[in-house]
């Protein structure tokens, strides 16, 4: 065991101006989905893949990724479309104009949970006038591709360009000397929330997206890395279930998805995988999140060593107090937010000593690496995230003088 605090952050970080400048200059091929690719691009994303690395190191994060660079952007602002990147990886999608935020709202019934379209979230209803208000808006985030809808069979497609974020982020290690670094990549219960119009039934379309998914899986742990799951679905759906289901449906229906992800994980040994959940990284209100009391459990089953969560914003810094209640299994690792990318405000590097704290006087500081809450690419300002990013450092060096002298 070491003396120190590991590190580490959710994937999203903010992209130099050159990196947005050259997304923007890209095309959309035939299928209004794949971002063309030019050997020119290819090399600049490399050079900033190399520099972020070494810029995280610099602010003292321990477990650096290569900030999901390598993943579709929008042209406009910079923000990583964490999940519309995973379009251009997988066949069998089409752009139809069925926009997931456009789509009419699918009402659950008793013994039928159902998924509704954004416009008919619980939260964005509550809230309808500060959704709607054009002066102050409520930023739901930016997508760098057109939803599609899933016409055919799913097969996973994008071996060339996993290969190039693996080959990039182990470059960037290797000339800094560090060895662990992650890449993050989508869950099948995330994926399969698009409309589908081929399978016919949830669980066909959800194990589709677990077969193909675990291609990109495996090609990250082959390249040696650390493979991070992102799956807001998990936490997130509930305020996407209209009406509101009760706890045990929810589980039920959570269950589906986490049954899906372990067997796109089957072959992977869980050291090497680590699992994000979150509930939502948009700036609203979010009073109508599920308590995390209620999924922690569920999430444990994930066959991961790692697990990552929201811990240091408003609306879920409390629940650090469930790990009292929950006993933390043998060998596996807590990976909470301690600072936040839903605030301009930069957290106080006593403050997150203290949050790191919290969580390492009830599971060990050995079970214990400090991250960000959620992405901060696109999120706040990038000088701001930065200044998080080395608060976040500082922080864990003072926890570690307290907790080890």
């Amino acid at each position: 065991m070491t003396n120190k605090i590991e590190t580490s952050h959710a994937g999203s970080l903010p992209r130099s101006a050159e990196l947005i400048a050259a997304n923007a200059a890209r095309t959309f091929a035939e299928d209004g989905l794949t971002l063309e690719r030019t050997a020119e691009f290819d090399e600049l994303l490399a050079n900033a893949v190399e520099q972020l690395v070494a810029r995280q190191l610099a602010a003292g994060i321990t477990i650096p990724g290569d900030g999901e660079y390598g993943k579709a952007m929008s042209s406009a602002v910079d923000y990583g479309a964490w999940w519309s990147y995973s379009f251009q990886r997988t066949n069998g999608l089409e752009v139809t104009g069925a926009e997931i935020w456009e789509q009419q709202p699918l009402r659950s019934t008793p013994g039928n949970v159902r998924l509704t379209s954004f416009p008919d979230r619980r939260d964005r209803n509550l809230f309808a006038a500060a959704y709607s208000d054009t002066e102050h808006p409520i930023t739901t985030g930016k997508i760098a591709t057109a939803f599609p809808t899933t016409t055919g069979p799913l097969s996973y497609k994008g071996h060339e360009a996993v290969a190039n974020d693996v080959t990039n982020l182990r470059s960037a290690l290797d000339a800094q000397g560090v060895e662990n670094g992650f890449i993050t990549a989508l869950s099948p219960g995330s994926g399969a929330r698009i409309a589908d119009q081929y399978y016919g039934n949830d669980r066909d379309h959800l194990w589709a997206w677990a077969e193909s998914q675990r291609e990109e899986y495996r090609a990250i742990v082959d390249g040696g890395l650390i493979l991070q799951i992102d799956d807001p679905s998990i936490a997130e759906n509930w305020d996407q279930i209209n009406p509101e289901p009760t706890i045990d449906e929810y589980r039920e229906f959570t269950q589906l998805r986490i049954d899906a992800l372990n067997y796109a994980l089957e072959g992977i040994d869980p050291e090497r995988v680590r699992f994000h959940l979150c509930w939502g990284s948009w700036h609203g209100p979010h009073v109508t999140d599920i308590e995390f009391k209620h999924i922690a459990d569920l999430m444990l089953q994930i066959n991961a060593k790692y697990y990552s969560f929201e811990a240091a914003n408003v609306r879920h810094e409390h629940e650090w107090k469930i790990w009292k209640d929950i006993e933390l299994p043998k060998g596996k690792v807590l990976v909470p937010g301690i600072v936040s990318h839903a605030t301009n405000v930069v957290e106080h590097p006593e403050l997150v000593a203290d949050r790191i704290e919290n969580f390492a006087n009830i599971v060990g500081p050995e079970n214990v690496i400090a991250s960000t809450d959620c992405g901060l690419g696109g999120r706040i300002h990038p000088d701001i995230a930065w200044a998080k990013l080395e608060s976040l450092g500082e922080g864990a060096q003072i926890a570690a003088k307290r907790l080890f002298g």
